[in-house]
């Protein structure tokens, strides 16, 4: 029996000492610092900024949507209160450019149709499948809770589109992958998605390279967290609430107990 604790006292010093530098080698590979911008929405009190949302969305339909679905999402939410509040007419519109699959009809068979406000954003491949066999093999993730996904979302999103470049001297890139230096272990498969001037922004904003990172990833945060300003207004008037009730407490405090020493 003694014997059999020491074997397993030893086993689990070895392993140990190996996770060492296998744990530095991982926090290695995690990729560079991560650029932080001063978001509109951050802190206690923030609001997106509708004008960026509608970027965002632009720069998401031109250039995202080519392989990157948002399928939580529905068209109508564009012009809901907290998101990019597009007109009724334009969502429609927007809508009505998606074909989606209906039916049965009456003869029992499925048909295609414009897609309407109340439909999800339609997705860019019907399937799995289809997605990876026009990626190389790779599956384009969705990107609806995308700035949830990660640690400091919103930062990580943006430092990703804008950490391409060329790799460093004695870097060697595996096949069909491209250097990003915020990117867990620096080679990922998805070429940069964004330039200069690759959008034409219809509210005349400058298409930069940061300027397209930065609204896409609002846009991006919120179709994570349509509710965010909700949840704002929400917290201030419980803090109110509670700072309210703490003052009445006090003063009931004060008088019942005035006349005990």
């Amino acid at each position: 029996m003694k014997h059999k604790m020491q074997i397993k006292l030893r086993s689990t010093l070895l392993a140990a000492a190996l996770a060492l530098p296998l744990a530095g080698t991982a926090q290695a590979s995690e990729g560079a610092a991560l650029k932080h911008v001063d978001w509109s929405f951050s802190g206690p009190f923030g609001t997106f900024d509708r004008a960026q949302l509608k970027r965002g969305f632009q720069v998401y339909k031109e250039v995202c949507a080519a392989c990157h679905s948002i399928k939580y999402v529905s068209y109508r939410n564009l012009s809901e209160a907290g998101g990019p509040q597009f007109s009724e007419a334009e969502v429609k519109a927007i809508a009505a450019a998606g074909t989606v699959t209906d039916g049965p009809n009456a003869d029992g068979e499925m048909f295609e149709r414009p897609a309407e406000p109340k439909d999800r954003i339609v997705k860019p491949f019907p399937n799995d499948n289809a997605a990876r066999a026009a990626n190389n093999g790779a599956l384009p993730p969705d990107l609806s809770l995308m700035t949830k996904a990660r640690k400091n979302g919103p930062d990580y999103l943006y430092s990703l589109l804008t950490g391409y470049g060329d790799a460093p001297e004695g870097v060697v890139l595996a096949d069909g992958m491209n250097y990003n230096h915020t990117f867990p272990g620096q080679q990922i498969a998805m070429p940069a998605p964004l330039s200069d001037d690759q959008v034409t922004y219809e509210d005349g904003t400058a298409a930069s390279l940061d300027q397209m990172a930065q609204d896409v990833t609002a846009f991006l945060m919120w179709t994570a967290e349509p509710k965010l300003e909700d949840r704002h207004k929400l917290g201030f008037k419980v803090i109110i609430f509670l700072s309210i009730l703490a003052g009445l407490l006090f003063a009931t405090y004060k008088r019942i107990w005035k006349d005990q020493h």
